[in-house]
């Protein structure tokens, strides 16, 4: 559902400007204010959970999400649209990090991975479903609803999935009842929002000064908030960022990696949606199927890619990065030869993503413990929203600049070209990874060989 909603805004945001009368800067909060709100409240969401319990936060954070998104479909104005989106995301924020929090306590290491790797898969088809699914429901104009449609399908969803989780999802007892630290949650929340809202609306905005103030300002909020977190620990008391995490290498590099990985996944996603629909005329419906060949490969290698990594380690996700490198490249040299070659790119891209995405989420938490689960998989879906907000912002100002005069194709070229780029850190990242793996495993043969 969360996943869903942010990227299905992509299809609609023509019909909503429409009907809406809505500006490119409330366009943009429409968009944006759902991810500011979803990345703020992750790391507190995964707090409260550790607090509350897994099951109970994931059925308040369902049901709040369903009444969000019945908001967002009776909005009359960008009014009321913008805050009935900001408050869709908080009560994102409170469900999304539950689930991959009960996967972490209720899986022993040996079979998180496979856990894991259900949890991406449902996770990035939910993302392209958004494209695909949002496109065909607007084209279907169910009951006359237009785009409100894409909102109140939650409702039903929304009322299976709250008794099933109530009744079906284990009660995890973490063993600890951490008290919420609200000024580390606040000052968390003030630097997102310094650097997020600026990125969300510059671009409509021209740049104006307070954009670039506001980003500024966000270094010493950061810092400050980080220096409280210390001070905090120092006392006995607990930050909302679980200090103890950062001595976990695999969680630092795990996340590292995710960042780099979804800030060119909504970009591209992003990105594409407007050269499909822009440079190539298609309707909503036709780039949304576009997607679809993306998404089933993306499901299929997605599963086989924990059962392979299980079996050949890291390298297969560092394969699958170079089979997305390879699509990404296709697009830099073949985005105005037509839609052929777009689709053999976006194949490729899906191919490769299928390997990458969920492995790399496994790799993160496959160290943390369990009564770190809430807090780690909190700060690990804010890095993933801060850095889909960030990538559609930074790459989408560039297409924006370089499509002036109708060059979507030229515009594609480049911000196809920084994708690339970001793909090869995250294979970089992913090959240290697996050096320090190599490393380990070759230590503990050593001392293993050498005990009498």
């Amino acid at each position: 559902m969360a996943q869903f909603d942010f990227f299905v805004v992509n299809v609609a945001a023509p019909a909503i400007e429409h009907d809406l009368n809505a500006g490119p800067a409330a366009l943009e909060l429409i968009v944006g204010g759902y991810a500011f709100t979803y990345a703020a409240g992750m790391i507190t969401g995964g707090r409260l959970g550790d607090r509350y319990g897994y099951r109970r936060l994931f059925v308040w954070g369902v049901t709040a999400f369903t009444v969000a998104s019945v908001l967002c479909g009776l909005a009359a104005d960008p009014v009321q649209l913008v805050a009935a989106r900001l408050l869709q995301g908080l009560a994102g924020a409170a469900m999304v990090p539950q689930v991959l929090a009960t996967i972490s306590a209720v899986y022993p290491p040996e079979e998180r991975a496979r856990a894991v790797g259900w949890y991406g898969a449902v996770g990035g088809l939910g993302s392209i479903a958004g494209q695909v699914l949002g496109g065909l429901l607007l084209t279907a104009d169910v009951l006359g609803l237009g785009w409100r449609v894409i909102f109140l399908i939650n409702l039903p969803v929304g009322l299976v999935v709250v008794p099933l989780a109530a009744r079906l999802l284990p009660h995890v007892e973490t063993g600890r009842h951490p008290r919420l630290d609200l000024p580390g949650a606040a000052g968390l929340a003030a630097g997102l929002a310094l650097v997020l809202v600026p990125l969300g609306l510059g671009n409509s905005l021209g740049w104006p000064v307070w954009t670039w103030i506001c980003m500024a300002a966000s270094v010493p909020v950061f810092a400050l908030t980080w220096r409280w977190q210390h001070v905090l620990a120092a006392r006995g008391g607990q930050p909302v960022l679980d200090l103890a995490l950062l001595k976990v290498h695999s969680y630092l590099a795990g996340v590292g990696a995710i960042v780099a990985f979804m800030a060119y996944f909504a970009s591209f996603m992003f990105t594409l949606t407007l050269l499909l629909q822009g440079g190539l005329g298609l309707t909503a419906f036709q780039a949304g199927l576009a997607f679809a060949p993306m998404g089933l490969l993306f499901t299929l290698t997605s599963l086989l890619g924990t059962r392979l990594v299980r079996r050949y380690g890291l390298i297969i996700v560092m394969i699958g990065g170079t089979i997305a490198a390879l699509g990404l490249g296709l697009l830099v040299i073949g985005s105005g030869h037509g839609l052929p070659w777009i689709m053999a790119a976006l194949m490729l891209v899906g191919f490769g993503n299928g390997l990458v995405l969920p492995q790399l989420i496994g790799a993160a938490l496959v160290e943390v413990a369990p009564h770190q689960a809430g807090i780690g998989s909190g700060i690990l879906s804010t890095a993933q929203q801060f850095a889909g907000a960030g990538g559609v912002a930074v790459i989408g100002a560039v297409f924006f600049a370089a499509a002036e005069g109708g060059r979507q194709v030229q515009a594609m070229r480049w911000s196809a070209a920084i994708d690339l780029a970001l793909v090869l850190v995250v294979i970089a990242m992913v090959a240290y990874n697996r050096s320090r793996a190599l490393r380990r495993e070759r230590s503990a043969r050593s001392r293993r060989a050498a005990t009498p």
